[in-house]
């Protein structure tokens, strides 16, 4: 696929991102139904509807890709995957059903297992950020795209993280260290990654956990502005892996 068909592809999926996040809030609302998964992880009647809107367009703007949602069964039982989209319609739920404002809609294209597009949507914010190549990551501003710049702002001496939790853990501490990492703030989604991408923080740091649909539009909207993202040792992260779990991760912008 060429670039120019996935900056088609993305351009005609932001109407939809923009729409299904209009629908997320009416009907937060109106009030949720909610229930517990299998995993012990909440979902409720906002994230299948998300799903259903972005699966349906994105089916009909590519046939002949496969899609990996955390909210369905279909191709998860695939393991030779090259080609195919990750979708988490809501990430944060917990987030999202509390009323708070940091969950998000995202779609990533993972094309020979590296991502190639990414859309994420933070409806409680109207922040929308999109990416379809190296140097064309996005954030849409007014209705009109905004380049991202992950060194802007940058200051050595004042090196900024988002963090998963307030309690940082020994070995994330132990690369806290080595990065030079001076302040911390807790955020939850995929929002992490677009703070990043637009220079607002300058890094992230994780030990494995949650799975690939929560990274991969994430992953392209950073590596797009310039930033990078591998796991603890430093290795490229690579999608379509068994039963589609996350290695360890480092977010980094590209001054660092």
């Amino acid at each position: 696929m060429i670039q120019s068909d996935i900056k088609k592809i993305v351009e005609d999926l932001i109407e939809t991102f923009l729409d299904a996040g209009k629908i997320s809030l009416d009907l937060r609302e109106k009030g949720l139904t909610k229930e517990i998964k299998s995993d012990n992880t909440p979902v409720s009647n906002g994230d299948l509807e998300v799903n259903k809107i972005l699966t349906k367009r994105i089916s009909e703007l590519t046939p002949n890709i496969p899609i990996v949602s955390e909210e369905t069964s279909e191709n998860k039982s695939r393991n030779n995957l090259e080609n195919f989209w990750l979708i988490d319609p809501i990430d944060g739920t917990y987030d999202y059903i509390n009323n708070l404002d940091e969950f998000t809609i995202n779609a990533g294209l993972i094309i020979q297992k590296k991502p190639a597009a990414g859309l994420i949507y933070a409806p409680a914010k109207n922040r929308m950020f999109y990416s379809y190549g190296d140097d064309l990551s996005f954030e849409l501003i007014s209705g009109k795209p905004n380049k991202l710049d992950n060194s802007k702002n940058f200051n050595k001496d004042e090196i900024k993280f988002v963090s998963y939790s307030n309690k940082i853990k020994p070995e994330i501490n132990e690369i806290y260290k080595k990065l030079n990492v001076k302040k911390y703030v807790r955020m939850k989604s995929s929002l992490k990654f677009c703070v990043i991408a637009a220079g607002e923080y300058d890094g992230y740091v994780a030990e494995p956990r949650a799975s690939e649909w929560d990274i991969a539009a994430g992953h392209a909207i950073l590596k797009h502005s310039g930033g990078s993202v591998t796991d603890f040792n430093g290795q490229e992260i690579f999608y379509g892996k068994k039963d589609f779990k996350n290695p360890s991760l480092i977010l980094k912008s590209k001054n660092i």
